[in-house]
């Protein structure tokens, strides 16, 4: 691993984008690294919920390596962008929790990457941005699609056709990041949130993110039946048998 640090402690996956120098920038082999990494960290039965976090106090991931794309033709960008959005869908797809632990920029892929996490969490001085209309090009890896579902249409329009960056306080009050903590303790808060939902039945969380998911384009109707069906297939399961048991019993559940 050349770019990437990870570590797994009590059931929490740790990933680290590590350019600092580049501002955690992503190129293509840095992408392919995260796949691979983000994949494995899914495999892992020993994992529950992964926090992905940039090194360093300045950035997350400071977008892509424009020097690299400078140069790239319409087929090599169709590429490179179906890369980044092969990224992105592995992390929202994830039966288990991410959390994007956004310590400094997030702009362009770097704020997109984020955007595929199931949470986002922010230092104070976080920045966030889609600034691809000023190199006259446009969000590649997900931002039109995400940033609307997340923050609704109107926000999304000005934050894309303007490019500007908005701090981490106007992140959180357009509910583009669910907490704001100090840069000192934004990993450990990021843990903190990540124990919350791993006293939690595994199973129960993939279903819901599954239904969560499935909302997004699906008419009410259609979301209902699926959701239900998930709801009832819990019922056959050990880990809801334990959750039922521990609550009539009053005493705390056994999942993992």
């Amino acid at each position: 691993m050349n770019y990437l640090l990870q570590e797994i402690e009590d059931s929490i996956g740790i990933i680290t984008i590590n350019r600092p120098d580049a501002l955690n920038a992503l190129n293509a082999d840095v992408i392919e690294e995260l796949k691979e990494t983000v994949g494995s960290m899914i495999a892992n039965e020993n994992v529950g919920v992964v926090i992905l976090t940039g090194s360093g106090e300045k950035s997350f991931i400071a977008g892509a390596d424009i020097k690299k794309m400078q140069t790239m033709t319409s087929d090599q960008a169709l590429e490179f962008g179906r890369s980044g959005q092969d990224l992105t869908l592995l992390i929202e797809n994830s039966p288990k929790p991410f959390i994007a632990a956004v310590n400094g920029f997030a702009l362009g892929g770097g704020s997109e990457v984020s955007l595929a996490c199931h949470m986002r969490v922010a230092s104070e001085n976080a920045k966030f941005g889609q600034p691809e209309v000023l190199l006259g090009i446009l969000p590649g890896w997900g931002g039109t699609q995400r940033l609307p579902r997340i923050v609704g249409y109107g926000i999304a329009n000005e934050l894309i056709t303007t490019g500007k960056m908005i701090d981490a306080k106007e992140a959180h009050r357009i509910g583009l990041v669910n907490h704001v903590f100090s840069q000192a303790d934004l990993i450990e808060k990021s843990k903190e949130l990540a124990r919350e939902v791993l006293k939690n039945g595994p199973r129960a969380i993939e279903k819901s993110l599954l239904c969560i998911r499935e909302s997004v384009g699906s008419d009410i109707e259609s979301g209902l039946e699926f959701e239900v069906n998930r709801f009832s297939e819990l019922f056959d399961t050990d880990e809801s048998k334990e959750g039922l048991s521990a609550f009539v019993e009053k005493r705390k559940p056994n999942y993992r």
